[in-house]
């Protein structure tokens, strides 16, 4: 499982958050923040420091989360065998994927690039065609009547406050 991990976060995170800003910062190309100390530069590094902290560690925990309760991995070559409605997955149905999106508005603020925010918005628009397209009927088979009740009851992108009492 260990190497399917691996392969898992080079494709499919990597790609998201490596390959593709780097060619966008390339083609555009913009280099890293400027070395000037405005209150502007600051603020900018700061929060994409924050940002970069907050989507790595949710995309951290919803990995660990799908390995040890899943018996899983993120990839579609090798999901999870059990459903997980634990930590983020009892607020939001996709938190892997909000992290992905909080670490690429991260690079934005930290490269200073408007460019590296419409691949955020073109990444979620992705996301928000091919999640009910295509995974969710997926979990529904899979998963059956438990993960029908989970959709009815957690939201797909913006988290509920309490999280869902999954039983």
């Amino acid at each position: 499982m260990a190497w399917e991990l691996v392969k898992a976060i080079i494709l499919l995170p990597g790609t998201a958050l490596v390959l593709i800003p780097a060619l966008i910062l390339a083609v555009t190309g913009v280099t890293p923040i400027s070395n000037e100390l405005t209150l502007f530069n600051l603020l900018r590094f700061w929060l994409g420091l924050l940002l970069t902290a907050a989507g790595g560690g949710l995309a951290v925990w919803t990995i660990v989360l799908f390995m040890r309760y899943g018996e899983g991995t993120p990839a579609p070559w090798e999901p999870p065998r059990k459903m997980v409605v634990r930590g983020p997955y009892r607020h939001a149905r996709n938190p892997m994927i909000s992290s992905v999106l909080i670490l690429i508005a991260a690079e934005a603020l930290l490269f200073g690039s408007w460019p590296l925010l419409v691949w955020m918005g073109v990444f979620f628009l992705g996301n928000v065609v091919y999640f009910p397209l295509v995974e969710e009927k997926g979990l529904a088979e899979r998963f059956g009547q438990a993960y029908r009740e989970y959709k009815k009851n957690v939201p797909r992108w913006l988290p509920r406050r309490r999280g869902w009492p999954f039983v």
